[in-house]
């Protein structure tokens, strides 16, 4: 990349079949809706894209899949994270060969009492970082369980050339993001938010330049981000007003099961169907989902039509 990323990143649902089954050519709509949200990146095979629920011949499939049908349009992110530190290694290296532009990865983790000590963690992106020549975004969520600390992230930014993207989503998201900055600013090329981005207002104001959210609306979120950085606050704030309801009601309410509800709606897909265990949303939920993002006329919901 010739220049940092910024803006909006969503993450990439993948759509199944009702039977369970990879639909392929869902996916390669998936994505060009997203072209046509207006996405400045695409993260693939992260935790809204139900990693944990795929093979590992699935993840190549579609990892390949999604590099070569998004080639020349947008740059492609892919999560690679795995407990193992040569695993993790070879899917960074793979996904670079086959054209990456990022790679973004969780501290290695399993299960709670699981996790390698801050030497450990380093580590294990040291080792990645040695391995390829691409950017690093560094995911911290509470998912993990992994306290990631702010001296270790920024001796990670620091010390690691390719470490420099940081997707802070933790409990008080804008402070952290705000002492990171402070400690080690000229070497993180990217400040992001995530979690759907229900913290995004705090997170630009203690300087993240964008945030990676669902794929469900970017085309809404994207311009809080981008009025944000042009100092337009008034603005940002007005849009922000205006998505708020619909991010928390995916947030609290929906989880990864939201994007692929609002896509089969609108066409992109054909299932919205989730992996077991993981279970449909009650048609409660679903109902206030379609209607919020009805009166904010999200572009998934008649990009078929």
């Amino acid at each position: 990349m010739l220049k940092p990323l910024q803006g909006i990143l969503p993450v990439a649902p993948t759509p199944f079949h009702q039977d369970g089954r990879l639909d392929q050519d869902g996916m390669r709509r998936v994505l060009d809706c997203m072209v046509d949200q207006g996405v400045d990146a695409i993260c693939i095979l992260a935790n809204y894209s139900e990693q944990f629920l795929l093979s590992d011949e699935e993840r190549a499939l579609l990892m390949r899949l999604c590099l070569e049908h998004g080639a020349g349009r947008v740059p492609i992110i892919v999560t690679v994270s795995h407990f193992s530190t040569r695993i993790v290694v070879e899917r960074a290296q793979a996904a670079e060969a086959m054209g990456a532009s990022m790679v973004m990865m969780m501290p290695p983790y399993h299960g709670t009492g699981l996790a390698p000590a801050p030497q450990g963690v380093f580590e294990h992106f040291e080792a990645v970082s040695h391995a390829i020549s691409i950017p690093i975004m560094v995911q911290d969520a509470p998912l993990s369980g992994v306290n990631l600390s702010v001296e270790l992230l920024a001796r990670m930014a620091r010390e690691l050339e390719n470490v420099s993207y940081f997707k802070i989503e933790c409990p008080f998201a804008a402070d952290k993001l705000a002492a990171l900055i402070e400690a080690a600013g000229p070497y993180i090329a990217g400040p992001f938010d995530g979690e759907e981005a229900v913290t995004l207002l705090a997170d630009l104001d203690a300087g993240a330049t964008g945030t990676m959210s669902s794929a469900m609306f970017p085309e809404k979120i994207r311009p809080i981000v981008v009025d944000h950085r042009a100092g337009r606050a008034d603005a940002a704030l007005a849009q922000w007003q205006r998505c708020l309801p619909l991010i928390n009601h995916e947030n609290r309410q929906c989880g990864l099961r939201a994007t692929k509800v609002v896509m089969m709606e609108g066409g992109v897909i054909a299932s919205d169907h989730v992996r077991h265990p993981l279970r449909p949303m009650s048609l409660r939920t679903r109902e206030r989902l379609l209607q919020l993002a009805r009166d904010l006329d999200v572009l998934a919901l008649s990009w078929a039509k």
